[in-house]
């Protein structure tokens, strides 16, 4: 259906892909993924023509429709939510126009008679009578209230935004649906609606996405752009990174004979086959697993960083009390008389309606912000480690990030020592001296999450950690809060990470706060918690 044949693109001399041949087609989800500056970003431009290859070709076949999620939000602020919506189809779109120019001509003739009865059949033929009410449909999906569907897209917020334009690239059932990184912005009850749409949808998918969770529940193939080359693999991402990881073991154990490493390869996908919490769709509509073909799993060339938090000292069971915290801002309430005690051992994420409220928390912990009222008591072996959620204010400075790094290493380290870490973080050779203030948003975060390891604290407090991250530097740190013996405190939009850190769930709003300690897949899916989850905001 979509293809691309020999496509090569270079920059200078730096080669993003080298001669793609790939195909997409049928009723299948492929997720994209790579390391950060892999080009997944602009694998999806060169599919849709935004972006032309040196070299090679894109074909999509004849007479079949493609849809792409836009990412400029101000492309169409004069026009109404509806509009916006229907525009996603364009051929549809162009038909509506032309038949609204002919009826509101003052001297309509037998001509323009003729061309509307045309344009009417044709209009008939794709569905166009039911246009506005599937479009009205899926802006109700989305959340966009009734009373705004006729709003200028300029009067709407950012977030409503995002999700006028996810309608509209699933507007009229496209042939072929692009999505570059859907979920940002997008709250919990949004995301899942999006999953269940794209389920129940029976054409091509092809998705760019930092969300394991989303990409382990929507797809049944991956991607995988590594050494300039595109490799598709049946499976989803959870799959895809066992898997590989697997293979790199194996790759190591030279002396492991050939027979034995495809036997172990086999059960590997025999149990993850038959585990259902982790292959989602991918088996249970189409058991595409059990057709994988074991000399398809390749180790990959992904480097992942080395995240390791340890304790210079282990706590005593004196961790944390919090008692009836109150904090406002700008004459909203966030939270009030809020009321926990942190004990040794625990994984809490905190939710919120509005993420202000957990910053404006963790600031008031770390001592950053006051709050109006209420007490925070620390015990006496505490000491605390804090990732904030904006840091800019720590790269404005030319320093090199060896120097950047210094005063936060304990003792008298050397250069050597610093390097070192640096480039377990995956700054080694010449990018341990470039200017910390040139940093990217994922570079700026592993930098900050350096600084974090050098403390050795004994209770971790993380706002956003994932932000900016690419997805190996997400499962580095996942799995290094999972083996971490202290305390953690954080909150993430990141779903599987959420679900397996926490061991408990602290959810807070301006009218109170529930505290329950259970995994997050069990409190949201928790009924009982509904009503009291909606009275926290209303």
């Amino acid at each position: 259906m979509l293809e691309t044949q020999n496509v090569s693109l270079q920059y200078g001399k730096r080669v993003l892909f080298d001669e793609v041949n790939i195909k997409f087609h049928g009723d299948s989800c492929y997720g994209v993924i790579g390391a950060n500056g892999a080009g997944k970003s602009t694998f999806l431009k060169i599919l849709t023509g935004e972006i032309s290859p040196n070299t090679g070709s894109v074909f999509l076949e004849p007479g079949k429709r493609m849809a792409v999620l836009k990412q400029n939000h101000s492309e169409f602020n004069e026009v109404t939510a509806l509009n916006t919506v229907m525009m996603g189809h364009k051929e549809l779109w162009k038909i509506m126009q032309e038949k609204d120019a002919i009826y509101a001509k003052p001297d309509f003739s037998e001509a323009d008679g003729m061309k509307a009865s045309e344009l009417e059949a044709t209009f008939a033929e794709m569905d166009g009578w039911n246009a506005e009410s599937d479009a009205a449909a899926l802006l109700s999906g989305l959340g966009i209230p009734e009373n705004e569907h006729y709003a200028l897209l300029k009067d709407l917020s950012g977030i409503q935004k995002v999700r006028i334009l996810l309608a509209q690239a699933l507007f009229g059932n496209p042939d072929v649906l692009i999505l570059d990184e859907p979920t940002n912005d997008l709250d919990l009850k949004t995301v899942g609606w999006l999953e269940d749409f794209l389920l129940e949808f029976k054409n091509t998918v092809i998705v760019v996405s930092h969300d394991r969770h989303f990409l382990d529940t929507v797809c049944t193939n991956i991607v995988d752009i590594d050494f300039q080359k595109l490799n598709s693999y049946t499976g989803n991402y959870s799959f895809w990174y066992e898997s590989s990881q697997l293979a790199l073991r194996q790759r190591s154990a030279s002396n492991k004979k050939a027979e034995a490493k495809k036997k172990e390869l086999q059960e590997f996908i025999q149990r993850f086959s038959a585990n259902a919490s982790k292959s989602k769709q991918a088996t249970s509509r189409k058991k595409l697993l059990e057709k994988i073909n074991v000399d398809e799993i390749q180790a990959s060339s992904r480097k992942y960083p080395a995240i390791i938090f340890t304790q210079l000292r282990e706590a005593g069971n004196q961790i944390l009390e919090v008692e009836d915290l109150t904090a406002s801002r700008n004459g909203e309430t966030l939270f009030k008389k809020l009321d926990f005690q942190v004990n040794k051992g625990d994984k809490i994420a905190f939710l919120a309606k509005n993420g202000l409220s957990i910053t404006t928390l963790f600031k008031i912990l770390v001592g950053e912000a006051k709050a109006d009222k209420g007490e925070v008591r620390f015990g006496q072996t505490i000491t605390t480690s804090y990732l904030p959620n904006e840091n800019e204010s720590f790269f404005k400075t030319k320093e090199s990030l060896i120097d950047w790094l210094r005063p936060y290493s304990p003792g008298d380290k050397d250069d050597v020592y610093i390097r070192g870490f640096l480039g377990k973080m995956l700054f080694s050779g010449e990018e341990s001296l470039k200017s910390a203030s040139v940093l990217s948003g994922g570079e700026k975060v592993r930098c900050m999450l350096s600084r974090m390891m050098l403390a050795q604290g004994n209770l971790l407090i993380l706002d956003e950690p994932t932000n900016h991250l690419d997805l190996e530097s997400i499962q580095a740190l996942n799995n290094s809060l999972q083996d971490f013996d202290g305390t953690v405190l954080f909150t993430s939009h990141d779903h599987t990470f959420t679900q397996t850190v926490a061991n408990r769930i602290i959810e807070i709003g301006p009218k109170g706060s529930i505290d329950k300690q259970m995994t997050y897949d069990e409190y949201v899916a928790d009924e009982r918690f509904l009503e009291q989850r909606e009275a926290l905001v209303s």
